[in-house]
């Protein structure tokens, strides 16, 4: 709204210039994203509380998770608010990325919401079935897909993507590239919700993943930078940077409430949607292919998950680890929670530090 307001005003008003710069508006984001979760977490927490909309806790988690229980939840809501509302005010929404990001935040975000709301209201620690979550996940990464396919804003890259370690090669997917997408985008989705289970794991993970696509969407979007790094060039593309960055902001605030003890919880309101920007950031700026090392850390969550689930049915009743997913396992290893999501973090700058530096080895 205010690239929008603003832009016709640069002519007669030299300052309001820094409004046409990408970099600018992402700092504006990410600043006001913060700024508006510390002003207005306080109040949500204490309305969270009046309505009794607290965490239930399943049986299958440690010991130690239990005293957790109706710590209020949902507060993926405050992130997604300040996210979108940072989103709104400084980004071009003529854009067709910034679109399909508000609809993967806002379509992932009432899916969250309803899930929560099973699991607090109707007593359901799962909450919604898992068949039900997945085709509404994949519904969305459809739509998604055939967006990008058939109303591409560059035919000629609409369904091809970076290809990891080698400069000017690209895979070219064809009709797969939809089902690539699908499947980009539901196991983001999913890498964060099953990350969502320590004080201040998911935001902090998701807080340096969407960092180091923030920094990936600018650099594909940057006509120069992306020919010196032998990368495509994303037309457009780089206006990704200031929705990556509002939801850095966002989630950067929520932390304050979040860190050990928590205060609050995301639920699944804030963890669906940020793993769908997730992915779909990876998508939109042609660097799929670095996000299992972008997303390091949340790749050991899911990897563990499945294994641990894949060794019990093999074995007849053994597990590989003491608990999935792996940040239990750490915690029934003698770490406490702090230490676990401190770690895991400092990995997590690893893996993205890792991911820039394929940027120069092609």
């Amino acid at each position: 709204m205010l690239y929008a307001l603003l832009t016709p005003l640069r002519e007669t008003y030299g300052p309001l210039n820094l409004i046409k710069y990408i970099t600018f508006r992402a700092a504006a984001a990410g600043a006001l994203s913060i700024l508006l979760v510390l002003l207005l977490g306080p109040s949500l927490i204490r309305l969270i509380r009046r309505l009794n909309i607290g965490q239930n806790i399943r049986d299958e988690v440690p010991e130690s998770h239990k005293g957790k229980a109706g710590t209020p939840t949902m507060g993926g809501v405050l992130i997604l608010a300040a996210g979108i509302v940072a989103v709104l005010l400084f980004a071009d929404l003529k854009n067709r990325q910034i679109q399909l990001g508000l609809l993967v935040a806002v379509s992932l975000g009432l899916l969250g919401f309803v899930d929560d709301y099973v699991k607090v209201r109707l007593r359901k620690p799962r909450g919604l079935s898992k068949t039900v979550k997945l085709v509404s996940q994949f519904a969305l990464a459809f739509i998604v897909g055939a967006v990008l396919y058939f109303i591409p804003v560059d035919p000629a890259n609409r369904s091809t993507t970076n290809v990891l370690l080698f400069k000017n090669v690209i895979v070219q997917f064809g009709w797969f590239y939809i089902p690539f997408v699908m499947l980009v985008i539901v196991s983001a989705s999913n890498a964060v919700n099953l990350a969502d289970g320590l004080d201040g794991l998911a935001a902090g993970l998701v807080t340096i993943a969407l960092g180091s696509y923030a920094v990936l969407s600018y650099v594909s979007g940057h006509y120069r930078l992306a020919q010196y790094l032998n990368i495509m060039f994303i037309p457009t593309g780089g206006e990704m940077t200031v929705f990556c960055l509002a939801l850095v902001g966002a989630c950067l605030g929520f932390m304050w409430f979040n860190a050990y003890p928590a205060q609050v919880f995301m639920g699944d309101t804030g963890s669906l949607p940020l793993g769908g920007i997730l992915g779909l950031a990876a998508i939109l700026c042609k660097h799929e292919m670095l996000l299992p090392i972008v997303g390091g850390v949340l790749v050991m969550e899911t990897g563990s998950t499945l294994l641990q689930i894949g060794y019990f049915h093999a074995t007849g009743g053994k597990r590989l680890f003491r608990m999935a997913p792996l940040h239990h396992h750490f915690e029934l290893a003698g770490w406490s929670e702090p230490q676990v999501v401190t770690r895991f973090m400092i990995l997590a700058v690893l893996f993205g530090l890792g991911a820039m530096a394929t940027l120069k080895i092609r």
